[in-house]
């Protein structure tokens, strides 16, 4: 994600209730430098976090790019299992003790609120566990992170681990309990609910389960489990449950990955009924086969159909249900794209104003726009393409052959930019059902090291394809 995209979504997560948002690693680059500081200071009514190792200079960043912020945390993490120790840290145990101790005592006199986080914690000595703990507590943590780093733990082992800390911790008063699962052996979520159970006052989670490797516990499934089982784990959360999807929803666009359709809580068979059995069950009683509703996390059946004849009026009523809050430039261009679909499609479905809505989330400076195409494709001859960019007022054209329509077209525009980022990847998919089913094209291009994504929405997959490409085109080039 762009730093664009990053804010969007900061403020989507501010919406959702969260209490903190780890908004990234500071030291890592100058633009997650500049990420964090952006979201620190527009980002206000929850917790900003900062990530850094145990050293002075990720501390001093973070703190640079939080300092702005009401409620800031610096979040430092070190290692502390034997393995990490000694094939990567090349530190004893000893040594990894006082640097816990010195950087955290570091950052306390920078920022009132500190996090440690100890890697790699469900494969680390719990004896040792709780002496490191103890450490960072005295140096002033207010936040101790449990972290099943490697995803290595199984529920019962998580609620032990969590038990067993806080039962030997010098002073579990003082301190805010935290887990950190990941999901390798796909036990994110129930271990992060062990560890709830377990004592756990904080679970560290992400949307849609996004995160390293198999990624990690996904926030919707952890916080509508709490709800949905509130006899069993008597707990809860400030989440605004109605606005999981749309953040789910904008997650996936904004990254271009999309959700699996079986993926709990926020896939589109999450409150899907096939089976006929299923389908009587829910017709006389919905609790026979939903736990939860749709519309508890955000989803709304149709209410009204949505055509040509419909109004702003009735467009932006759909959008309130839908969850949406988007400034009026961002409404009336999504209204005008909206009659040009309706214009195309008999009826427009709410994930067609969905996807017509995101597309139009974070404007970028458009250096380039479609202004006309022309394709010819066929087996008994080559695949031409005549494209047509509008810049500055000045109409650019080129033609190219390709191995198809879609290759000749992106080697027309790269004639026309003069560029030359390379493809890393494309993708097409239908956002709705149907003969007239508008087509959301995603691609991937390579900016020296860093891939940027594009999107284009059309009912022609041509035309999605080459707005998706010339929308990546302008991300780079901004």
């Amino acid at each position: 994600m762009n730093i664009h995209e990053k804010l969007e979504m900061a403020r989507q997560l501010e919406r959702l209730g969260v209490d903190v948002i780890e908004a990234g690693f500071p030291i890592a680059s100058p633009e997650d430098f500049e990420s964090v500081q952006q979201i620190a200071r527009e980002v206000q009514s929850c917790r900003i976090a900062g990530l850094c190792r145990a050293v002075k200079g990720d501390i001093d960043c973070a703190w640079e790019a939080l300092k702005g912020h009401p409620d800031p945390m610096i979040h430092v993490f070190l290692a502390t299992s034997d393995i990490h120790l000694e094939a990567k840290l090349h530190k004893t145990r000893e040594e990894v003790l006082e640097q816990v101790r010195e950087m955290v005592a570091y950052a306390k006199t920078m920022c009132p609120s500190v996090e440690f986080s100890a890697e790699d914690a469900s494969r680390s000595d719990r004896d040792y566990l709780v002496q490191v703990f103890d450490a960072a507590e005295e140096a002033g943590a207010g936040v101790l992170n449990i972290p099943d780093t490697v995803g290595y733990a199984t529920p019962v082992e998580m609620e032990e681990l969590v038990r067993y800390v806080k039962e030997h911790l010098k002073h579990p008063d003082r301190v805010i309990l935290s887990v950190h699962c990941h999901n390798d052996l796909g036990m994110g979520v129930a271990n992060s609910l062990a560890g709830m159970q377990g004592g756990a006052d904080q679970i560290e989670c992400t949307v849609n389960g996004i995160g390293e490797r198999a990624g990690n516990a996904a926030l919707e499934e952890i916080v509508m489990a709490i709800k949905t089982r509130a006899n069993l784990y008597g707990s809860q959360t400030g989440v605004d449950t109605q606005q999981i999807y749309r953040t789910s929803k904008l997650l996936s666009t904004v990254t271009g990955v999309q959700v699996p359709p079986n993926k709990a809580v926020v896939g589109d068979n999450a409150f899907a009924h096939e089976a006929g059995i299923h389908q009587h069950g829910v017709i006389n009683n919905r609790l026979t086969y939903e736990i939860m509703s749709p519309e508890s996390v955000g989803i709304y059946q149709n209410r009204m159909v949505l055509g040509k004849h419909s109004g702003r009026h009735a467009f932006e009523e759909r959008l309130d249900q839908l969850g949406y809050r988007i400034p009026e430039s961002v409404l009336e261009q999504s209204f005008e794209k909206f009659k040009v679909l309706a214009d195309r499609k008999k009826i427009v479905t709410d994930r067609d104003i969905e996807a017509l809505v995101s597309s139009n989330r974070y404007q970028i400076p458009e250096t380039y726009t479609l202004d006309s195409f022309v394709v010819n494709s066929g087996t008994v001859i080559s695949a031409t393409a005549v494209v047509k960019l509008m810049k500055d007022g000045e109409s650019k054209e080129h033609v190219a052959r390709g191995e198809g329509p879609i290759d000749a077209a992106f080697k027309a525009i790269d004639r026309i930019v003069k560029q030359g980022f390379p493809l890393k990847n494309y993708s097409i998919q239908s956002v709705t059902e149907g003969e007239d089913a508008l087509g959301e094209v995603v691609v991937k291009i390579l900016k020296d090291d860093e891939t940027i994504t594009g999107r284009g929405l059309s009912t022609d997959i041509i035309e999605a394809s080459i707005r998706a490409y010339v929308n990546a085109i302008n991300k780079a080039i901004m």
